[in-house]
């Protein structure tokens, strides 16, 4: 059977869009690349309104943060920095955690994910646990809510900007376990990977 030379260059047109499409996928989870996916005005807090607990910061009036839906690829020993957060009522991490809805307390060892790594797959992580391995230590900690790298600057999220698309946001009891104390705590680049 014969193809007329527009079918076969139609098909030809096509079969070359799809691997060009395939390639570029193929290229961008083999790299781990995560570009912002977005851009936040930030809004000056009202006054008292920014939990500064654990350093954190608060947003500036007019400064632009980018916003990230994803998060890099997942590996064995995935970089990540990790952070300081509280996760009980009136603490710098904001409401109840997402996975539970419940608060947690500090003496736990739990985490919150950036977006791009508590959303995947339907947040599977949650409840679940990651080792982090950091300061020539290693630690289990539950993952317990999402680090919201798509919002901020409300009060929802503390007047507080949106996370980084690379943090692991952990309780003191996951720096205590690490063997990191008082003032060295805050951020620290780590490692992490599903358990």
């Amino acid at each position: 059977m014969k193809l007329n030379k527009k079918v076969f260059s139609t098909v030809f047109l096509f079969t070359c869009f799809i691997l060009v499409i395939t390639d570029s996928f193929v290229v961008e989870s083999e790299t781990g690349t995560c570009k912002p996916s977005g851009k936040l005005r930030g809004k000056k807090p009202p006054p008292k309104k920014c939990n500064k607990e654990h350093d954190s910061d608060c947003c500036k009036e007019g400064e632009l943060y980018d916003t990230y839906t994803c998060s890099p690829r997942v590996s064995g020993r995935t970089k990540a920095t990790l952070t300081l957060n509280g996760f009980g009522p009136g603490e710098d991490g904001g409401g109840r955690c997402e996975c539970d809805n419940r608060y947690h307390n500090d003496t736990e060892l739990i985490v919150a994910l950036s977006t791009g790594w508590f959303k995947f797959n339907k947040k599977q992580r949650c409840m679940n646990y990651i080792n982090i391995h950091g300061n020539g230590k290693t630690v289990k900690a539950k993952v317990v809510d999402e680090c919201d790298s798509t919002m901020g600057c409300d009060k929802d999220h503390d007047y507080q900007p949106p996370c980084g698309n690379h943090i692991v946001d952990a309780s003191d009891a996951v720096w205590d376990a690490l063997g990191v104390h008082g003032k060295k705590r805050g951020e620290m680049e780590i490692y992490w990977s599903d358990a």
